[in-house]
């Protein structure tokens, strides 16, 4: 997992019923001190709040600081509210139920960081600095990276089919993104002529290693760059000498 190009499709955001619709717009109205009739209020609301995407991002963005601040058994949505400058009941409206929340703000998150990531990579002059863009963008940028505990956050849950389904298309989505850097390397004869797969499966386990490590605050990397560590690993194995016609490492020794 990682810290955030085409962004996963997010999960549709349920309807919801008129008792929810008056239940939040009261509970706006009681913040506001306000005694409106719950369409009147609605109508109030839009007037004052953000809309469209600028209010979803917003939405985005604060449920992300909530959730690696205060975890998720005890997140309410008047937090996040309170941390976006909206109203409840615009929070209920962007994110309908509460159960969906992690995997809707994960969703989003990911989308958000592989959209960056591609600007970056298509401005990137060769596979090598690809290769080290990707690794920037999986590793956390420092203890207790936002992204990366939302990660952690939502990893720790129990999901129903359609949370694991999505889940494993945004972990897939890393998987591929790397094979095709180094698949682009390896055709231009700059990389290795690796297993894809199996080198996927080892960049990937030691990149979310280290994400944990770094994570955790691990003394050895207060002083030592996680990103250059993995950068230079990944790189020994890509390196296309001291290889075999057939793609084999060749041997150290005669």
């Amino acid at each position: 997992m990682a810290t955030s190009e085409t962004g996963p499709v997010r999960p549709q955001r349920p309807a919801l019923s008129e008792g929810v619709i008056e239940a939040a717009g009261a509970e706006a109205g009681a913040e506001a001190g306000a005694a409106l009739r719950p369409a009147a209020r609605a109508t109030a609301d839009r007037k004052r709040q953000p809309s469209g995407d600028e209010a979803r991002g917003r939405a985005m963005r604060a449920a992300i600081s909530v959730i690696a601040e205060k975890g998720t058994a005890g997140l309410r949505m008047s937090d996040i509210a309170a941390r976006a400058g909206m109203s409840t009941g615009h929070i209920l409206y962007h994110f309908g139920k509460k159960d969906r929340l992690l995997l809707e703000v994960l969703a989003w998150s990911q989308a958000d960081l592989w959209n960056r990531f591609q600007q970056a990579a298509d401005a990137a002059a060769s596979p090598a600095e690809k290769l080290a863009l990707f690794v920037s963008y999986y590793l956390p940028r420092h203890q207790g990276d936002e992204r990366y505990a939302l990660w952690t956050q939502v990893l720790a849950q129990r999901h129903d089919e359609a949370g694991r389904e999505l889940l494993t298309t945004l972990l897939d989505g890393w998987d591929e993104r790397l094979e095709a850097i180094v698949r682009e390397g390896r055709d231009l004869g700059l990389f290795a002529d690796v297993d894809l797969p199996e080198f996927t499966i080892r960049a990937v386990a030691m990149l979310s290693g280290l994400s944990e490590d770094v994570m955790f605050g691990r003394s050895r990397w207060q002083h030592t760059s996680a990103h250059a560590f993995a950068l230079a690993a990944l790189e020994r194995e890509l390196g296309p000498t001291g290889r075999t016609g057939d793609g084999r490492r060749a041997s150290a020794t005669p």
